[in-house]
């Protein structure tokens, strides 16, 4: 838990959703069923770093009355909510294709790591009582994790289907960071 002094009531309680809903997603991504399949296992803990992506967004409306930062959440409730239907869509057919273990040990390794910095970097975000630039030092390193695991799991042998929604994945979420981070400068 993150160190509360000073900060006004209505920032502390923005920021216990936020971390309610980081160890949700923490644990159901953590604890997702791994399959012999890279497609299959890329998919089931996507969508909970999709739900919460949401979730946070879903915080931060409750809270902002800043409109560019309005718009940024809106649209990632409204893209990773289309991409959680795709994947949903796609997770029968992608998981029928297997990988071998070699292939599988090499995602898993990268992808640890990735999760490993994403965690940490979410966990440990400045918090001050400006909750606009909490949010946003808070969802840039999890569009970057989103980026890595998609650019990860593209360096393997994946469902056709699969490969579309990696890159649309990467291309809306690097916009994302780089219109965070020109607002973060801003704010």
């Amino acid at each position: 838990m993150r160190e509360q002094q000073g900060l006004s009531l209505v920032t502390r309680k923005y920021l216990c959703r936020f971390d309610e809903i980081l160890d949700t997603m923490i644990q159901d991504m953590t604890q997702a069923k791994a399959t012999e399949s890279i497609s299959h296992n890329f998919i089931v803990q996507m969508i909970p770093h999709h739900r919460a992506a949401i979730e946070m967004s879903q915080n931060l409306l409750q809270y902002t009355t800043c409109l560019p930062l309005q718009e940024i959440a809106s649209r990632i409730i409204q893209e990773q909510t289309k991409s959680i239907e795709n994947m949903e869509k796609a997770l029968c057919t992608c998981e029928r294709l297997q990988n071998s273990q070699r292939q599988l040990c090499q995602y898993e390794k990268c992808l640890q790591q990735i999760l490993e910095t994403m965690f940490t970097r979410m966990k440990d975000a400045c918090a001050d009582n400006n909750i606009n630039a909490n949010f946003m030092r808070e969802m840039i390193p999890h569009h970057r994790g989103a980026i890595q695991m998609s650019e990860n799991a593209l360096k393997q042998e994946i469902c056709p289907e699969l490969i579309p929604i990696l890159q649309r994945i990467i291309v809306s979420q690097r916009e994302g960071v780089r219109e965070m981070e020109r607002l973060l400068q801003r704010i």
